[in-house]
């Protein structure tokens, strides 16, 4: 193990897919340890598929395609041997000095905060979701520096803002946490590590005992589709598919989205590997399946608007195929590396 290197002044700001897999990515570059972005979901095992009656989303089920927000960095982290340093502070104003204190120490740090209040996001993407990842690594007068993956552009946050943002209560509150890494390894194990996050997405997706998640839960959600139009009043079974598509394409990366950044893990961790065929199938049939992931949104959206030549099982059979391409590829993967 060696002490991390971070600095601000090298601190280099990359748009990402996803927050907390490219504030992954972003830290531990900058500490001397290169990873990209899709090796980090990747090997965190992130990627899964879930139908929860439990938390409600807005009266209906949560729907999740990757696991509950911290787990990104947090299985990362032991899986290549990083300690991560967390730190969460009652106050909001003893957060904000620490921030201060690392930054004029040079240290870009990682950050919890709420999207609906931070200013540079537009109205019409902010919401109350309390669990988005971003790095300041500077200051401009009262503005702080943010390195926000989901921009092009480093942002700009006016001090009062981002206290408010990082302070605020409710699910997932972030309790001004900031985290940044503390020691590395120069040398990782990348194929065990490879090796073993490939064991437990096999596991999480093809052997979870619990029916509402893995390909299980997809074929689960699509019976539930099958019968709505015979169950549910018209407009609360397009609220209900509404509020699906919402999960998918709207928070998160979406369904899609994160199928094609595990698919390029599944390509690194092949040249990682020498090659592995295995590796280059399986990540052309999630690659497929994230092609199904959006096809079935774009069918779900005609459908919530009641247009024609959309209903309930053409969206069940869409469902049903992207159960079935990504249990061929987790099939293959678990095979190989059993």
């Amino acid at each position: 193990m060696t002490e991390a290197t971070p600095s601000c002044s090298q601190f280099q700001h990359h748009h990402a897919a996803h927050c907390e897999s490219g504030v992954a990515s972003a830290l531990l570059t900058n500490a001397g340890m290169p990873i990209s972005e899709a090796m980090a979901f990747g090997l965190s095992s992130a990627l899964t598929f879930a139908h929860l009656p439990y938390p409600r989303v807005n009266g209906f089920p949560l729907t999740s395609y990757r696991l509950p927000p911290g787990m990104v960095i947090g299985r990362l982290c032991r899986r290549l041997g990083v300690r991560m340093r967390r730190e969460r502070f009652r106050n909001a104003d003893a957060g904000m000095r620490a921030l201060d204190e690392y930054l004029d120490a040079g240290r870009p740090v990682g950050l919890q905060t709420s999207v609906y209040w931070l200013p540079y996001f537009p109205p019409d993407m902010r919401f109350h979701f309390n669990a988005h990842n971003l790095v300041v690594f500077g200051r401009e007068g009262d503005d702080y520096l943010i390195s926000d993956p989901v921009f092009e552009e480093v942002q700009h946050c006016p001090a009062a803002d981002l206290r408010r943002a990082r302070s605020v209560k409710g699910l997932f509150a972030p309790r001004n946490l900031i985290y940044y890494p503390r020691t590395i390894r120069k040398d990782p194990d990348w194929t065990r590590m490879i090796r073993a996050s490939l064991r437990a997405s096999c596991n999480m997706m093809l052997r979870t005992p619990v029916p509402l998640i893995g390909v299980r839960g997809i074929h689960r959600l699509a019976r539930k589709l099958r019968k709505l139009p015979g169950r549910q009043d018209p407009r609360w079974a397009r609220m209900y598919v509404a509020q699906i598509i919402r999960m998918q394409e709207e928070i998160g990366t979406g369904g899609g989205g994160f199928r094609f950044m595990y698919a390029a893990f599944l390509e690194e961790a092949a040249e990682r590997l020498g090659g592995h065929e295995a590796l280059l199938e399986a990540a052309d049939s999630i690659t497929r399946a994230g092609d199904g992931w959006r096809d079935f949104a774009a069918a779900g959206a005609l459908l919530v608007q009641d247009r024609s030549g959309v209903d309930y099982p053409d969206l069940a059979d869409r469902l049903e195929h992207c159960a079935e391409l990504e249990s061929e590829a987790f099939t293959l993967l678990d095979r190989s590396f059993r």
